[in-house]
């Protein structure tokens, strides 16, 4: 790409991955004094001696968990006895404690079923001299699938009916809060199952958080966090996006039987399960909107970080962005150009076509539809990308937007409002030469959008 702006929002965001790399942010948090690993965050403290226990475990689920490991690794190393986390294919890195299973996202899979069992395993195994530390990262709720159980042991649903549930969620525009408290209910891991797996022992959780607002109990559906929501809340879920005909009956009769009291509730604030759990938070999307402000500085851009709570459909929140570069250019406000303003958080695509993309190609595609009729159109760029490099089932970490993208698009005839309607913006960017490809990062904060007028 020529444009200068669009090379300075690719700086940009690639300072924010910088920041929420998972191995320098696990040793600014823990370092091991002696036989005693100690943890330090702005907001938590705590002590382990590990002379008091007889095996130190790792487990995990989640994109970024890989790299969390790794970090790990090198402050623990041969203390580790053993160890097992589930990440998305292709996310890893090269372990000695540690042993990786690659799993599907955002649809779970058979090895994301084989991780579950597995993990379970292991925390059949723990007692109260074990220290368990369990990596979570967003994702985690496709990476690790134990479909539910009854009282007699037996399966609620299958895997594949679970599979199900998830793509009828993802495609009708449901938050991730909203498709959690669904898979809480029909999983034996999420929503604070696995702390009552691993109880007696003593657990760590170190949680990436992927979820606007930073809930612990949302990132990675909760699984070693007490659980807020309850069956009644998932079947809400159901019905106020009108999927009910859209899941296996399986999934459906098993929520309505646990409203109505006949399975067990996901662990509740106060359950004994927690009372030798700690779970800290150790990094997150406002960080990763600090350090991209940081180098939008360094560049010479006056600067505002406007949210890390950006929600809603993306194509909505693309009108928003545009109205504000708009008012940058044309009046000054809220900052005189040349001005870089940096916005956080995850929003949702409704599937109203059949097309392949993601959220901020999405939002990209919107932004695109609407500059050319633009005055301030010649001076904006939009750059929307997820931090895991993975945006929606797509190699891309998201897109670009500009008006030279747009009339480059027009000259291949390309159309911005046939592939909206068909919510195919991988292929539109694809063509235009607008997607930006990182690979996997390995980390996992949601999404960042740079928004430069110059």
């Amino acid at each position: 790409m020529t444009n200068p702006l669009t090379a300075d929002a690719e700086t940009i965001f690639r300072a924010a991955l910088e920041r929420v790399d998972p191995v320098p942010m696990m040793k600014r948090v823990l370092r091991l004094d002696g036989d005693v690993l100690r943890l330090e965050t702005e907001l938590s403290s705590a002590n382990f001696d590990l002379s008091t226990f007889d095996r130190v475990v790792v487990t995990g689920m989640g994109k970024a968990t890989a790299r969390m490991a790794l970090g790990l690794e090198e402050i623990l190393g041969d203390r580790i006895a053993d160890g097992l986390i589930s990440v998305k294919a292709g996310h890893v890195e090269t372990l000695r404690r540690v042993r990786l299973i690659e799993a599907s996202h955002p649809v779970p899979d058979e090895s994301s079923s084989r991780a579950a069992e597995e993990i379970r395993a292991f925390a059949d195994a723990c007692d109260e001299r074990t220290l368990v530390i369990t990596l979570i990262s967003g994702g985690g709720s496709a990476l690790l699938c134990a479909p539910a159980c009854g009282a007699d042991g037996r399966p609620l649903l299958s895997l594949d009916e679970k599979k199900e549930v998830t793509r009828a969620l993802l495609a009708c525009g449901a938050t991730i809060h909203e498709i959690n408290s669904v898979r809480k209910h029909l999983s034996r891991i999420k929503g604070g199952r696995l702390a009552r797996a691993y109880a007696p022992a003593t657990s760590l959780n170190l949680m990436l958080s992927d979820v606007v607002g930073d809930d612990l109990d949302v990132i990675a559906s909760g699984p070693t966090v007490p659980d807020p929501t309850t069956f009644g809340d998932a079947l809400e879920v159901i019905r106020r996006h009108g999927v009910a005909d859209r899941i296996p009956a399986a999934a459906l009769r098993a929520l309505e039987a646990g409203a109505a009291g006949l399975h067990e509730e996901t662990a509740k604030p106060g359950d004994p399960a927690f009372a030798r759990t700690t779970n800290v938070l150790i990094g997150t999307n406002y960080q990763a909107l600090l350090a991209a402000e940081t180098r939008a500085r360094t560049l010479g851009y006056a600067t505002l970080v406007l949210t890390s709570r950006l929600t809603g459909e993306a194509r909505e929140a693309a009108l928003v962005l545009l109205g504000i570069g708009e008012d940058i250019a044309i009046n000054g406000f809220p900052l005189r150009a040349p001005a870089c303003l940096i916005a956080g958080g995850e929003t949702t695509v409704t599937l109203r076509g059949k097309g392949k993309g993601g959220r901020n190609q999405e939002m990209a595609l919107a932004f695109l539809a609407a500059l050319p009729r633009s005055r301030a159109a010649r001076s904006i760029v939009l750059l929307a990308a997820s931090t895991d490099g993975n945006d929606g089932p797509t190699d891309a970490a998201g897109a670009f937007a500009s008006l030279e993208i747009a009339e480059r698009a027009r000259a291949l005839g390309l159309d911005v409002s046939s592939t909206l309607a068909a919510n195919d913006s991988y292929h539109f960017h694809e063509r235009a030469g607008s997607l930006l490809r990182t690979g996997p990062t390995n980390t996992n904060v949601s999404d960042v959008a740079i928004l430069i007028v110059g």
